[in-house]
């Protein structure tokens, strides 16, 4: 067993495939050919340029039109949004929107395509080595599977980047390939997995979602806008993720222009009851942070019971990290039982204090689970009831 307890743990089908995921880290290492092409200044324009640039074809196209649907256009620019993302190496249109939409449907669950609460390594980029995920459901993205020039872009995902990568060649010769393509295409899929991993846990939550979802400045600079994951797990249809003129936000900034043209239209942005509800500042009860306590706390107290049932000499004290953990837990029900302690074991043989220590632990497993259930019906409840006073206010 894994020395790391995680607040949701892996299905066995969740598995690293070491073999198949050998392309992805060869191209980690040719990135270091570059000691052998040399780096010229126009191969890192070409870096800065393909970066950026398709930064905002996964943001704009695979993500918000795509996974989202968040704005209009024709089937001529949907061509070029489903190639220009593409060429990002990160599949095909339809195999990103199906997986994103599930991320969103089951987010911070067991379902959850790339929840951090399986590990940060997972929602970075372990879930994408998996064989599990490497295929898509046709039935969640019906809306988009009916085109077929985006069926064969999905099946034949390699035709963009290879296409960007021969241009490289003859713009730059092999520094253009090596520097301009891969390094970008690097650093692509590491700045779009923080989005996955990073913005799940680092930033600060202005709206009460049902996921740990976080905003981050420092996210939104290098993913063009996508660091306002919090905006956007609470308002997922808008096509603008900094809702907020101080939010920066470039992938909406260039749809904007577009707009102007006629090339996209209906650009969905948040209305103003949307910005001003569920803010945790004003007392909105955070279910998704207080999941993600509870799911650590309950793992945490499993794998106590489970490295006691593998001990054959009798179990050790319980880890005052594990009561910390639990204790946390308990603040937020508002009731459980105590954490076990080995002292409060009758003094007796071995045997004995083992069975008194695994009683209480299941007890006190039992009671807090029950808490928890309680107070997750009760806010459930109170959130419904909060949102048709506020709906009643407004038609008042």
């Amino acid at each position: 067993m894994s020395s790391t307890t995680h607040a949701i743990e892996r299905a066995p089908d969740e598995r690293v495939n070491w073999v198949a995921s050998i392309p992805m880290f060869l191209v980690h290492g040719l990135c270091l050919l570059a000691l052998v092409t040399g780096v010229t200044w126009q191969s890192l324009v070409l870096c800065a340029v393909l970066y950026f640039g398709r930064m905002w074809f996964i943001t704009a196209g695979f993500h918000r039109y795509f996974s989202h649907r968040a704005y209009k256009t024709n089937r001529v620019f949907q061509f070029v949004l489903a190639f220009g993302g593409g060429a990002a190496a990160q599949k095909g249109a339809l195999w990103w929107a199906s997986h994103h939409r599930d991320h969103h449907r089951f987010s911070d669950t067991e379902r959850d395509t790339h929840s951090p609460q399986k590990g940060f390594w997972w929602s970075h980029m372990g879930w994408i080595l998996c064989d599990k995920f490497k295929g898509w459901d046709p039935d969640s993205i019906k809306d988009f599977n009916k085109y077929p020039e985006l069926r064969f872009l999905t099946k034949h995902d390699w035709i963009p980047p290879w296409t960007v990568g021969i241009a490289c060649y003859l713009i730059a010769g092999w520094p253009g390939v090596v520097v301009g393509f891969l390094w970008s295409t690097v650093l692509l899929w590491h700045g779009t997995f923080t989005v996955n991993s990073l913005a799940h846990v680092m930033g600060r939550r202005r709206y009460a979602t049902t996921d740990t979802s976080r905003n981050s400045a420092l996210i939104a600079f290098w993913t063009g806008g996508e660091g306002w994951h919090n905006n956007h797990h609470y308002y997922q249809a808008a096509a603008r993720n900094g809702f907020f003129w101080w939010e920066y936000d470039p992938t909406y900034y260039g749809l904007k222009v577009l707009s102007w043209f006629g090339i996209v239209r209906d650009l969905k942005t948040p209305p103003q009851r949307v910005l001003d509800g569920a803010r945790v500042r004003d007392g909105s009860f955070d279910m998704g942070m207080f999941k993600a306590h509870w799911g650590k706390a309950t793992a945490a107290l499993s794998a106590h019971a489970r490295r006691a049932e593998d001990d054959a000499t009798p179990a050790a004290p319980v880890d005052p990290a594990l009561v910390a953990q639990v204790e946390h837990a308990r603040e937020l029900v508002g009731a459980g039982a105590p954490a076990p302690s080995a002292t409060d074991a009758p003094e007796a043989d071995a045997s004995t204090r083992r069975e008194a220590i695994e009683e209480k632990m299941q007890a006190s497993r039992r009671a807090l689970e029950e808490s928890v259930r309680t107070a997750m019906a009760s806010a459930e409840e109170l959130a419904h009831l909060s949102k048709r006073h506020r709906a009643t206010a407004r038609a008042d």
